[in-house]
Parts: C-alpha cells; structure tokens; sequence
C-alpha cells in the first residue's frame, strides 16, 4: 500500500492506471475509520483494479462552531485497517494541500443542500461538493463508494456530477451498524454511557415510523409526532430535525396517501454534544 501527500505524485503514480484502463475506486473518507468505511473498501475492493483511499478532514465543511478541532484522528490504525483490506493507495494531503492560501472557488447547489442537515449546517455541503469535486479531478476515479448514512450528501454528489458531467459513478453502500442498531459514525465515540445507551432510539423510532407507513398510516405529521415521542424517552436527546420526504428531491411529504417513489425517513439528533444523523427507505 503508498501513501502520497503530494498532489502532482499521486497524479503521475496513478497516469499509469488510466492508461492501462483499469478501474480506479476511491473511497474519501475523514479519518477515524470504524467498520462503515472497511464496507466500503471491501466492496470496491470487489469491484475495482485499484482502490484509493482519501483521509482528510475537509475545515470547508465546519462551521465554526463546529468540532474541526477536535474531530478524533488515529492515522497509525486507519493505515492498519486499510492495508488489511487490501486498499492500494492512500491520500493524505494537508489543508495547503486542498485550498491553497488565496482558495475561492466553491461549488453551491441552489436546491437539496436547503433540506435536512442543510438547514441547520447551511456551508456544509458546500465544503462537502467542493473537496469531492476536487477528489474526482485530482484520482479521475471510475467510481466512487459512499454509505448510505450520509444520504443527503449522495444526493449531492449524484446532482453535481450530473450538472457538471464529471465521468464517475456513484456507489451507495448499505448502513453498517452495532448489534443494538446504532449506525457507526465517528462521532459515537464522543458519547458517554448514558448517551450511548439512548442513541439507539433515534434508529428505533426511524424503524417505527417506516412499519406506520407500510401498515397503510396516510398522515406524515402524526407519524413524525410518534418518532418524536420515541426519541424524547431519553433526557439526553435534542432533536434537530425529523422528516418524511421524497427520496430524490427531498421535498417533504404531507400525505403517503396516493403517493408512488421512494420515501427518505431521516433524523438528526443531538445526543449530549454528539450529532447523530440516521435514515431509513421505503419504497411505495
């Protein structure tokens, strides 16, 4: 397994890849890595000549106010857990790296950053569809992994390629999670036991409202009144956001009945000072 920091060497390293025709996987990602990324490894693992691998906490994607500074880092073990599952390449560039010191070319989507996790983290996926961006010009990959977790931000990354005709593919990888079926994220190490032992109802109450709409409930107010009651069993949890929405715009839903597509159940809530997203489907 290499490991290039550098820009312009990964570029020539990897020249010799595009000429040969294979097929190059990459798989960005903030460090931390937890047992969701290793998913996404080993499937393009299955699927790809080559896999890349990106670790860098993107700064353009907090706020703030946000945890940038002390979002945990253990590069000894994320190269462990790479190397182990057979990734060949990583990066690992610097934030001069990335954005150099006169940096101002951002990309912005008018549309779905203005849903969910947009509303209350209104830079976010600007940060998020600029350093994609800038993965995709810098690996050329064929195609890229992501989980399922971080719903909204495919949705990003699937608009931008499409409006900007970027030649990748977009593979979205299934939610991994605890036996108790908290999804794995990064940020569930900030928990402490109590809170931990309450962020599983933010899944549970996804699952129920998901069983509410199967079993024929019409009215989307009085289901995510019932999510919310399920997660407000924990002293601990802040809710900021639960919704029912078209799975492709993420126009919320007033009413199931007579709808057809794809329905996004999502939630965000903050369990002490870690923000826990999750998201379920269903397709009517």
């Amino acid at each position: 397994m290499k490991t290039f920091e550098n820009i312009t060497e990964l570029r020539g390293f990897l020249k010799k890849f595009h000429k040969e025709d294979k097929t190059i996987g990459l798989v960005p990602t903030m460090g931390y890595l937890h047992e969701g990324h290793m998913s996404l490894v080993k499937t393009a693992r299955k699927e790809c000549d080559i896999i890349v691998a990106s670790i860098f906490v993107n700064p353009a994607q907090f706020a703030p106010n946000e945890d940038l500074e002390s979002y945990p880092r253990d590069l000894k073990k994320d190269l462990h857990l790479l190397e182990k599952e057979g990734c060949d390449i990583v990066f690992l560039p610097e934030n001069n790296e990335i954005y150099n010191n006169d940096f101002e070319t951002y990309i912005n989507l008018e549309k779905l950053p203005k849903h969910l996790c947009g509303l209350s983290r209104p830079t976010h996926f600007r940060g998020v569809a600029t350093v994609v961006t800038k993965l995709f010009n810098i690996i050329q990959p064929g195609k890229a992994y992501f989980g399922q977790k971080d719903y909204q931000q495919i949705l990003v990354i699937k608009k931008l390629i499409r409006d900007l005709n970027v030649p990748v593919k977009i593979i979205m990888c299934p939610i991994v999670r605890n036996d108790d079926g908290l999804a794995l994220s990064s940020r569930n190490m900030y928990l402490t036991k109590d809170e931990r032992k309450d962020a599983v109802l933010l899944h549970q109450s996804l699952l129920k409202g998901v069983e509410r709409i199967k079993a024929g409930n019409k009215e989307i107010n009085e289901i995510i009144v019932d999510i919310k009651a399920i997660i407000s069993q924990s002293q601990h949890a802040k809710v900021d956001y639960i919704s029912i929405s078209n799975g492709e715009t993420l126009k919320e839903i007033g009413s199931i009945k007579g709808y057809k597509g794809l329905v996004l159940l999502a939630g965000a809530v903050r369990f002490g000072k870690s923000r826990l997203i999750d998201n379920e489907l269903v397709e009517l």
